[in-house]
């Protein structure tokens, strides 16, 4: 099969598109997933350059999200068969502990991403395990149903599971990365009073266009005290802030009493000044998800069944553009996520 592979850590310059072997199934428990597409997400870069620090054996195939149609099925799968189209939950566990026999494999002490520790998506065949495939929710494509497995389902733990938004709150979003992108489209599902703060202009516009009530350009305006104008001094009830460093304290300033930030990033920074006395005058909240469960990600797919909503997309590119794709990915220029389709 062709796939990109990685030989050694560094830039985009190691991203191989290659002839490799097929996969096989590595258990009764897997499948081989035939893939149509696969996204693009920031842990594929981290793995790339070695800044992951998981252990990898040379030549790896990265990429955590991909859709595509079960080509082959160990004997003891029985929820999926040949020929069903899937999208596949990206977290795995080591399946002994508590947490992997209550399937909360994203709080496993060897918690992984596909891609990580086994072969990813960048590739035109994948084995995953049976129960980390699921139906491709009615009316989105092989490529929509790649974009938002792992940022969506983190997504929405942090934002329906912790911080529990309800459709009478008003949201804050810091950035304008998958996450944020995310975060917008589910709040605009809810109807509830959207803010997003970027520095950049175009992706502002963009966000407005989808349903954010307003828009403000942090590289010229203190957010912070922007949000408390548009509120009347009141602050946002929930803040997404997946960029941390400076952003950090504004953040947290931003919030209404008894408010809630979530976060599952720090692109700015993972290590921003924090006034902590602000968190218990003001009754605050600080959450932190890393994946959602399979039981969220059940909930999110039927969030785009139900709602007809779909994963917003930047771009489409080719599996053997994957050096491209990552490129403008690092350069902060997406708005949504980044696709690879995989040749024909």
């Amino acid at each position: 099969m062709k796939a990109i592979q990685i030989h050694s850590h560094g830039g985009v310059d190691k991203l191989c598109f290659e002839e490799t072997g097929d996969p096989a199934l590595e258990s009764p428990d897997d499948v081989i997933v035939k893939l149509r597409a696969a996204a693009v997400n920031r842990v594929d870069i981290a793995i790339r350059s070695g800044q992951n620090g998981a252990p990898v054996s040379f030549p790896h195939i990265i990429g955590s999200d991909g859709a595509g149609t079960i080509v082959a099925v160990g004997r003891a799968v029985t929820h999926v068969k040949l020929g069903d189209n899937v999208c596949l939950y990206p977290a795995f566990g080591c399946g002994r502990c508590d947490f992997c026999a209550s399937e909360r494999d994203h709080m496993c002490a060897t918690r992984s991403v596909l891609g990580e520790r086994r072969h990813g998506t960048y590739a035109e065949y994948v084995s995953v395990p049976g129960k980390n495939c699921f139906a491709i929710p009615a009316g989105l494509s092989f490529e929509e149903a790649a974009a938002f497995p792992l940022v969506y389902v983190t997504l929405w733990r942090l934002l329906i599971t912790q911080a529990e938004l309800r459709p009478d709150e008003s949201l804050l979003i810091v950035g304008g990365g998958g996450i944020a992108t995310a975060a917008l489209l589910v709040a605009a599902s809810l109807t509830t009073h959207v803010i997003i703060a970027s520095s950049n202009a175009d992706k502002l516009a963009k966000a407005k266009m989808m349903g954010a009530a307003h828009g403000i350009n942090y590289r010229h305006t203190d957010f912070a005290k922007e949000v408390r104008s548009l509120t009347g001094k009141r602050g946002v009830d929930v803040v997404v802030d997946c960029v941390g460093g400076e952003s950090w304290s504004k953040s947290l300033a931003s919030l209404a009493r008894c408010g809630r930030l979530v976060t599952c990033g720090t692109v700015a920074g993972a290590h921003p000044a924090t006034d902590l006395r602000r968190v218990f005058w003001n009754h605050l909240k600080v959450f932190g998800a890393a994946a959602g469960t399979r039981e969220e990600f059940r909930q999110l797919l039927n969030f785009f069944g139900m709602s007809g909503a779909k994963p917003i997309i930047d771009r489409i590119y080719p599996l053997h553009d994957a050096a491209k794709a990552q490129r403008r990915m690092e350069k902060g220029k997406a708005f949504g996520k980044i696709v690879l389709r995989m040749d024909e």
